[in-house]
């Protein structure tokens, strides 16, 4: 168990700058820059460290209904981690700064043209938490302990990619990349192993 508490945060903020991201490549005009934050808050009940996962308003234009990280795409000249902290306060109304950035993980290229770049936060103020309707149907704390079980996570084979899809196990639903990739990659960096995620696969239905 991760308790909430400063020690925690150092923990986690040492294990992020220990963590070397992949370069970033040349630049991919057909990729649109965005970024989610791994927002980290206490669970709620007792003292643990979770962190936070949306589902997405069922009237959205794209990825309706799904799971996700709290994020969208960056606005022209914004860098990820200024987008990152503007969405979670659209989202969850949560105004955090960059004081309160532990890190950044591998940019992630998704199958429907997006470069996403997960930051690391830590959301001290949990209870001021107030989703936006418009955009999140409802908010989940997922304890760290739950993501780092041995079967939190599986790899499944896909006839229309020779790529492994990657798939997280959360109560009664599957959780599919990118979110599921930039929690294990999450759960990686915590467990002080530099595993990349990127060539981990979306399934066919998140391709577009």
């Amino acid at each position: 168990m991760r308790p909430f508490d400063d020690a925690t945060r150092r923990n986690i903020a040492d294990a992020c700058a220990a963590f070397a991201r992949l370069p970033e490549e040349e630049a991919q005009p057909a990729l649109k820059r965005a970024a989610v934050a791994v927002a980290l808050t206490a669970a709620g009940e007792g003292d643990e460290t979770a962190l936070l996962l949306t589902l997405r308003a069922s009237h959205l234009r794209a990825h309706r209904g799904q799971w996700a990280l709290p994020g969208g795409r960056c606005d022209a000249d914004e860098t990820p981690i200024e987008a990152a902290l503007r969405e979670l306060d659209e989202e969850l109304g949560l105004r955090l700064t960059g004081a309160d950035v532990l890190g950044t993980l591998d940019d992630y290229p998704t199958r429907s043209g997006y470069l996403i770049t997960p930051v690391v936060v830590w959301a001290a103020e949990s209870a001021a938490i107030r989703p936006n309707p418009d955009e999140v149907a409802s908010v989940h704390r997922i304890a760290l302990a739950t993501i780092e079980r041995d079967d939190a996570f599986d790899f499944i084979a896909i006839p229309e990619s020779a790529r492994r899809v990657i798939r997280f196990h959360h109560q009664m639903s599957l959780i599919h990349a990118p979110t599921a990739a930039l929690i294990y990659q999450f759960r990686e960096v915590l467990a002080g192993r530099r595993t990349r995620v990127t060539e981990l696969e979306q399934p066919v239905f998140a391709w577009k």
